[in-house]
C-alpha cells in the first residue's frame, strides 16, 4: 500500500511539473517604448480616457460578491462583503472605519478589515480600471511583436497596489479597444495566463468599461456600474463618507 500511495503521489508531481512546463509562459522582454507609449495612448483614447480622469464617482459589484462606493475625487470607498462594511479614507488610514453585522469594530479586527478591504479594493478595481492604468507612476510600456504579426502592448509595473512587479500584455482589436491580456502575476502560479476584456459599458460620465472578463473557466462580472460626478449622481447618500473625513 505505501509503495502505491508513493507511486500515486510521484506521478502526481510528475504530471504537475509536465502542466506548468506546458502551460508557463515566459515574459515577453519587448522593445521600442516611444511606440508603447504611442499605441498605449490610442488605447486610453478609445476608452476615453479624459471622461475616466473626470469621473468623481463610481459604484459597482464585483462577481456579485464585493460592493463597491468609490468617492475617486475625495479618496474614499466603501467595500462591502458578507456581513462586513468597511470605510476607507485612502489619504488617511487612521480615519477608516468597520462595521460587522452593523456594529462598529473598534478592537485588533479593525486593521485587519481594514487591511482586506484594501486587497480586494486594489484586485476588483484592477478589473475594472486596468487600461487606464498603464501610465500610472512605474509603469513601464513596451511592444511585443504577436505571433499573427500584430503589436501588444505591455506593461509593467515596478510599484503600486498590493503585487507591484506583475506584467500584462494588451492585446487590442480595430478599434483599439482591449480584447484581452495575459498575466505574469505573483497571484498565479504560471506566466501568461489569458483573461478576456468584453462588454464594453459607456457609463454615465462617458468613461469606458469592460464589464466581462473570461479568465479559463470562470467569469468574472462586474455589475450595476454607474458613474457620476457627486454621489446622489449615483443614488448614494451625500453623507456617506462623513464618518471619515
Amino acid at each position: 500500500m505505501k509503495k502505491i500511495l508513493i507511486y500515486l503521489a510521484t506521478t502526481l508531481i510528475i504530471l504537475a511539473a509536465g502542466a506548468y512546463l506546458i502551460l508557463n509562459e515566459k515574459l515577453p522582454s519587448g522593445d521600442n517604448p516611444q511606440k508603447a507609449d504611442e499605441l498605449a495612448n490610442k488605447m486610453l483614447k478609445a476608452l476615453n480616457k479624459t471622461a475616466w480622469d473626470s469621473t468623481n464617482v463610481i459604484v459597482w459589484t464585483h462577481k456579485g460578491v464585493h460592493h463597491f462606493v468609490w468617492d475617486k475625487k475625495n479618496q474614499m470607498v466603501e467595500v462591502k462583503w458578507d456581513k462586513n462594511d468597511v470605510f476607507l479614507n485612502l489619504k488617511e488610514w487612521n480615519k477608516g472605519k468597520a462595521f460587522s453585522e452593523g456594529k462598529e469594530i473598534t478592537d485588533g479586527q479593525l486593521d485587519v478589515l481594514r487591511g482586506k478591504a484594501w486587497a480586494i479594493f486594489c484586485n476588483d478595481s484592477f478589473w475594472m480600471i486596468a487600461p487606464y492604468k498603464v501610465f500610472d507612476e512605474g509603469v513601464s510600456r513596451k511592444i511585443v511583436k504577436t505571433e499573427d504579426g500584430t503589436e501588444a502592448l505591455l506593461a509593467s509595473y515596478s510599484s503600486g497596489g498590493v503585487t507591484p512587479g506583475d506584467s500584462y500584455l494588451w492585446f487590442l482589436a480595430n478599434d483599439l479597444k482591449p480584447k484581452a491580456y495575459k498575466m505574469w502575476v505573483k497571484i498565479l502560479p504560471v506566466g501568461g495566463v489569458k483573461a478576456t476584456w468584453d462588454n464594453w459599458k459607456t457609463t454615465e460620465t462617458g468613461a469606458i468599461i469592460a464589464q466581462t472578463h473570461i479568465l479559463g473557466p470562470m467569469t468574472i462580472t462586474i455589475e450595476n456600474l454607474h458613474t457620476g460626478n457627486d454621489l446622489t449622481a449615483v443614488k448614494v447618500d451625500a453623507t456617506l463618507f462623513d464618518k471619515i473625513k
